[in-house]
C-alpha cells in the first residue's frame, strides 16, 4: 500500500530580483520514504529546501502543505515544529559545544534552561535510536566528519523530525563511511521518517532511493521510480546532454616509466608498495578507509618521508625533503581536502592560482607585477573554461566544480610531467565532473602521467587505463577496466 503524502508543494515559485530560482514547482514526499533530489548546481535544489524549511518565503500563489495542512507562511521555527529538519552540507553544528549539547539544541529552543542531566538523557536516547554511541561530553570539533554527520542527524531526531533533508551528506565521507550512512538512512525510513537525500553521486542515489526527482533550471523535470532509471538516463535528464561514461582503455606498458616506487614503506601508513606510472598513463588507486592511499600520495609529493624503499622519477632515484623538491621534479598534487588544504577561501582566484609558480613570474630584478599574475590567471581560466566574473574575486564565490578547476589550473601552470589527483571531483556536480574527466584524458594524451586516487568506480572507469587496489597499506590487486566490471571490482574491494 502506498504511504500517505507528508509534504506537498503546489505551484511554488521563488524569485530573487529578476532571477526565478523556482518555477511552478509541484512535488510531494511520502511518509517514511527515501526520496532523492538530483540536479546540477544552480538547478534550484537548495532554494527548494530553504523554502520548505522556512528560510525563503515562496512567491504569492504557491502552497506548501505539511501533513495535509497549508503551512504558508512558514518560518524556520514553525517548520521544525511541523517536523521538517535539514542536515546541510556544512552540518551547521556548534564546534565548541559538546555532542550532547548539539544534539539537544533544537529540541530545547524556546524552552529556557535545561539541566545538563536532561540534555545528556535526550542525547543518549536519540543516539540509541540510531544505534550509535558517541562520547556525549566531547566537543564536536574533536569528531570525524562521519561522526559529525551522526550528531547532525541525531539533532534532527531529537527535534521530533518527520522529514529530514540531507544536502550532499556524503561529499566528505569515505566509501566505507558512506555505506554506514546509507544504512542509517534506511533505518530512519523503517522508523517512519521520510528522508530527502541530495547527492551528486549517482551510485548512491541508485542504491538508496525509492523515488528520484530531477530538477533543471528551477523546474521539475519529473519524479520517477528509482528502478526505472539507469545512470546514463539520469545524467541525460539532469543535464539535457549525453555524457560518455567510459573511455578507450590503453596499454601504456611500452611507454617510458615516469615514476616508480620499489618496496616503498612508511611505518603505520603503507608497506612494500611497488608501482609504475608510465608516460601519458592514467593509473587509478582505490581502497577502503585506512588503506594508505593518501598517505602514499603525500610521500610521492614530498610532504612526508618514507622509512625505506626507493622512489624513482624519470629514471633517477629521488629523496624529497619538501614538496618544493617534488614540484621541481615535475610532480604536482591536488589534495582530497580542497577546503582545508587546497584553497585559501578568503583570498582571490589569482592568489590561489599562481601561488605555485610565483618565482617564474619574477622579472630580472626579482619583482612580480600584478599584470603578469592577472594575465596568467586569465589564460588558465580561459583554457579550463572556469566560470567566474573576475579573477580578482574571492575563490569562495565559485561553485565547487570551478574551485576544483582553479586548483587544477594552479598545478597545470607549473607544467608537471606527473599529476597526482586525490579524489578530484569531491562535491562536484555531474557536468563539471565530466569536464574534469575530459581534462584528465586530454592531459594524458599530452604525455602527463596521472595518478587518480578515488572511491568512485564511475570515476575510475571513466578515466583510468589501469586500477590498483590498496588494502591495509599494501597493493592487493591490479585490474584493467576493460577486463572487469565496476560491480565486480567494488565487490573485491569490500570483500
Amino acid at each position: 500500500m502506498t504511504a500517505s503524502v507528508f509534504l506537498e508543494l503546489l505551484n511554488v515559485t521563488k524569485t530573487f530580483g529578476s532571477f526565478q530560482a523556482l518555477r511552478g514547482i509541484d512535488w510531494d514526499v511520502r511518509e517514511g520514504e527515501i526520496h532523492c533530489l538530483v540536479g546540477e548546481n544552480g538547478c534550484g535544489k537548495s532554494t527548494l529546501i530553504k523554502a520548505v524549511s522556512g528560510v525563503h518565503a515562496p512567491d504569492a500563489g504557491g502552497e506548501i502543505r505539511i501533513a495535509g495542512q497549508n503551512a504558508v507562511p512558514l518560518d524556520p521555527m514553525r517548520a521544525r515544529a511541523l517536523g521538517i529538519q535539514v542536515v546541510f552540507q556544512d552540518l551547521a553544528l556548534f564546534p565548541n559545544l559538546s555532542v550532547a549539547e548539539n544534539i539537544a539544541f533544537d529540541a530545547n529552543l524556546g524552552r529556557g534552561f535545561s539541566p545538563k542531566t536532561a540534555i545528556r538523557r535526550k542525547a543518549r536516547e536519540t543516539l540509541d535510536r540510531l544505534g550509535h554511541d558517541l562520547p556525549l561530553d566531547l566537543p564536536v570539533e574533536c569528531l570525524s566528519i562521519a561522526e559529525r554527520q551522526i550528531v547532525a542527524i541525531a539533532r534532527g531526531l531529537a527535534g521530533a523530525a518527520r522529514l529530514i533533508f540531507m544536502d550532499e551528506p556524503t561529499a566528505s565521507l569515505t566509501r566505507a563511511e558512506v555505506r554506514r550512512l546509507l544504512d542509517l538512512v534506511r533505518k530512519l525510513s523503517e522508523a517512519g521518517i521520510a528522508v530527502v537525500f541530495v547527492s551528486h553521486r549517482l551510485d548512491e542515489v541508485s542504491a538508496i532511493a525509492e523515488r528520484i526527482t530531477v530538477m533543471r533550471d528551477g523546474r521539475m523535470v519529473g519524479t520517477y521510480p528509482a528502478s526505472a532509471l539507469d545512470q546514463r538516463t539520469l545524467i541525460h535528464l539532469m543535464t539535457g546532454i549525453e555524457i560518455a561514461s567510459h573511455h578507450v582503455v590503453r596499454d601504456c606498458s611500452s611507454r617510458d616509466v615516469v615514476m616508480e616506487t620499489r618496496h616503498l614503506s612508511r611505518r603505520g601508513e603503507y608497506d612494500d608498495v611497488s608501482i609504475r606510472l608510465h608516460e601519458g598513463e592514467v593509473l587509478g588507486l582505490t581502497g577502503l578507509l585506512g588503506a594508505g592511499r593518501t598517505e602514499l600520495a603525500l610521500s610521492l609529493f614530498g610532504m612526508t618521508k618514507p622509512d625505506s624503499g626507493a622512489l624513482i622519477v624519470h629514471g633517477e632515484e629521488r629523496r624529497f625533503r619538501t614538496n618544493q623538491d617534488a614540484l621541481a621534479a615535475g610532480i604536482a598534487y591536488v589534495s582530497e581536502d580542497r577546503l582545508n588544504l587546497g584553497i585559501n577561501a578568503e583570498q582571490s582566484i589569482v592568489d590561489n592560482l599562481d601561488i605555485a609558480v610565483l618565482p617564474g613570474l619574477a622579472n630580472r630584478f626579482g619583482l612580480i607585477s600584478d599584470e603578469s599574475r592577472i594575465q596568467l590567471a586569465r589564460d588558465w581560466v580561459a583554457r579550463l573554461n572556469i566560470k567566474l566574473t573576475s579573477v580578482e574575486d574571492a575563490i569562495n564565490t565559485l561553485s565547487g566544480g570551478n574551485q576544483q578547476r582553479v586548483i587544477l589550473a594552479r598545478w597545470l601552470a607549473s607544467h608537471p610531467k606527473i599529476l597526482i589527483l586525490d579524489s578530484p571531483t569531491v562535491g562536484v556536480d555531474i557536468k563539471n565532473k565530466e569536464g574534469i574527466y575530459a581534462l584528465i584524458r586530454e592531459l594524458s594524451e599530452q604525455g602527463v602521467g596521472i595518478l587518480v586516487i578515488s572511491d568512485e568506480m564511475i570515476e575510475l572507469f571513466a578515466t583510468c587505463d589501469r586500477i590498483l587496489h590498496m588494502r591495509n597499506g599494501r597493493i592487493a590487486g591490479e585490474y584493467s577496466p576493460s577486463l572487469i566490471t565496476e560491480q565486480a571490482l567494488e565487490e573485491r574491494i569490500y570483500a
